[in-house]
């Protein structure tokens, strides 16, 4: 690596936009508790090896080469994000209290998982972005990208950390105000719908 402190710079700007999981995170905490949380970042961040992983063997290559396919991997990738969004809009008040009674973390670790495996914009983002760290005449190999991929997933642990906390404190201070709770969802709901669109008309 040419300059690891300015990839990690770099790493954790990108951490901080706000994006779809972003929004997992903290509505999987908010629903579910730390547990939750972290059952969804965990799917994050096993979402993020997987598209590294793919993004360096040129898979973002033959998307591009092929608008089609990436057409379809982008176009899953908005149905899903509708899909989870449409849920939290729909959801009625009543049932809003009622989320911390019946917690299945399989499900916030799949969403996790999901919501980053589909994002087409992320395997072009790591396929652009590594080249900009390394000099192909030092390169030794695996171990570069290895580093890579450590500083990343630290990087996101501590991050996603941050966020489950504030999401779990933010349910716990509504927990008596279940007409919040429930505007909060639709305001996650809203947001992850946008992102959808934003993806789509992009």
């Amino acid at each position: 690596m040419t300059d690891p402190i300015a990839f990690a710079i770099a790493v954790l700007a990108f951490l901080m936009l706000p994006g779809p999981g972003t929004f997992a995170v903290l509505t999987s905490s908010a629903q579910g508790g730390v547990r939750a949380g972290y059952a969804a970042l965990f799917g994050l961040m096993l979402g993020d090896v997987i598209l590294i992983v793919l993004a360096l063997a040129g898979v973002a290559a033959l998307l591009n080469a092929h608008p089609v396919a990436f057409q379809a991997v982008q176009y899953l990738g908005v149905a899903y994000l509708l899909w989870i969004g449409l849920q939290l809009i729909l959801k009625a008040p009543g049932s809003a209290s009622t989320t911390l009674l019946h917690i299945n973390h399989g499900k916030f670790f799949r969403q996790g998982f999901l919501i980053t495996l589909i994002n087409p914009k992320a395997i072009v983002f790591y396929m652009a972005f590594f080249p900009l760290f390394i000099d192909p005449a030092k390169d030794p190999g695996a171990i570069t990208f290895a580093t890579m991929m450590l500083i990343i997933a630290i990087e996101t642990l501590l991050y996603g950390s941050l966020l489950i906390f504030a999401g779990n404190a933010v349910s716990r201070h509504l927990a008596s105000r279940p007409r919040l709770r429930w505007l909060g969802n639709k305001l996650a709901g809203v947001s992850l719908v946008g992102f959808g669109v934003k993806l789509a008309t992009d």
